[in-house]
């Protein structure tokens, strides 16, 4: 097949959503399609920005590239799924959450003059049209389709994405949490330096990541005293995200809402158990209380499950909860999988 990946991309700025994209496109030619990608810069300010985007990919003709006819059009991020084709499948990485489940919070700088009135109205008929009109709609989580269905009523086929790299391994369980992120307040790191303080064992933490929080977050840790118990590493290569996987203890990730959360897959696949919170999103999808991690609902809780792991001398319950993971994670398809998937080769069994 002649295969088109849409994909819009804040300009200087790589995260999940084009690593997912860069997968997707290597295993779509490792199966022997042809394919191209189509990516636009992703500008959401002024507010007139977001009605222009939607239309820069409305008009679109791919069709035909070429001289060559175009089979398929897979759109990923909003609003690539504006374009228009006759085969049109989506894979949603999530929608513009500032006009959805962020609006009226701190996440959301939309209000209610009236630019972002008409922006919102502009996104909700862009994804009304541009979704509904897909010939197959598929969502990176449960927690990404049960918002869609929420906020515009339409259906998606939850397919989970694999994880970025291989090589993820154990080397048995040390004393420390580890964590790897962007260090911003939506993952809530500041949960694990909190639960750290409430810990009562000699548990450590190992940060790993950079964003605009960790000026603070190390001064949080100074001021809670943990600054012999917590090791901010900064950002880390594969390697050794792979490497502080597989010497820790368990592995701390309690995000807000999260889309998905590749930080739980990667752990589950280093036999690690992930402790997370109540409200954390598509983690939840594969967190089970007691039997692969742990979810708490507050400092003490988050605390009282370090020491639980810690204060385990052979460190069997770690083991067992990380092995529980392990098994947990081995329903997520691979490449070959997501590929016949999305072309339609084969459907998902819900």
């Amino acid at each position: 097949m002649n295969i088109v990946v849409c994909s819009s991309q804040v300009p200087f700025v790589r995260g999940g959503a084009e690593n997912l994209v860069d997968g997707l496109i290597a295993a779509l030619r490792l199966a022997g399609h042809g394919v191209e990608t189509v990516v636009l810069p992703w500008k959401w300010y002024p507010r007139s920005q977001l009605e222009q985007q939607a239309l820069a990919w409305r008009t679109l003709d791919l069709d035909t590239l070429a001289g060559r006819a175009v089979d398929l059009v897979i759109c990923t991020k909003y609003p690539t799924w504006a374009v228009r084709h006759p085969n049109k499948v989506v894979w949603l990485v999530h929608q513009h959450r500032q006009v959805y489940d962020w609006y009226g919070t701190p996440r959301s700088d939309f209000g209610n003059d009236l630019a972002d009135v008409r922006a919102r109205r502009t996104v909700l008929q862009t994804d009304l049209q541009g979704l509904g009109e897909a010939r197959r709609v598929y969502t990176i989580s449960r927690n990404v389709a049960d918002r869609l269905a929420r906020y515009t009523g339409l259906t998606g086929s939850p397919l989970y994405p694999p994880t970025e790299q291989e090589g993820f391994y154990n080397c048995g369980y040390g004393d420390y949490i580890f964590t790897v992120s962007r260090l911003d307040n939506a993952k809530r790191i500041e949960l694990l330096l909190s639960g750290l303080k409430k810990a009562r064992s000699g548990v450590r933490a190992v940060i790993a990541g950079s964003g605009p929080e960790e000026a603070a977050l190390k001064s949080r840790a100074d001021r809670l005293g943990l600054a012999n118990r917590v090791e901010f590493v900064g950002r880390v290569s594969d390697q050794a995200k792979l490497d502080w996987y597989a010497g820790s203890l368990a592995v701390f990730f309690a995000p807000v809402d999260e889309d998905y959360g590749y930080i739980t897959i990667e752990a589950m696949r280093s036999a690690k158990a992930v402790i997370t919170a109540p409200d954390s999103g598509g983690v939840l999808e594969f967190v089970r209380e007691g039997y692969n991690g742990y979810i708490c609902a507050s400092p003490a809780d988050f605390g009282a499950a370090f020491d639980r792991l810690y204060r385990d001398n052979d460190r069997g319950l770690a083991k067992q909860l990380g092995e529980a993971g392990l098994q947990t994670v081995r329903i997520i398809p691979g490449w070959p999988q997501i590929v016949e998937t999305l072309t339609g080769r084969t459907r998902l069994d819900h």
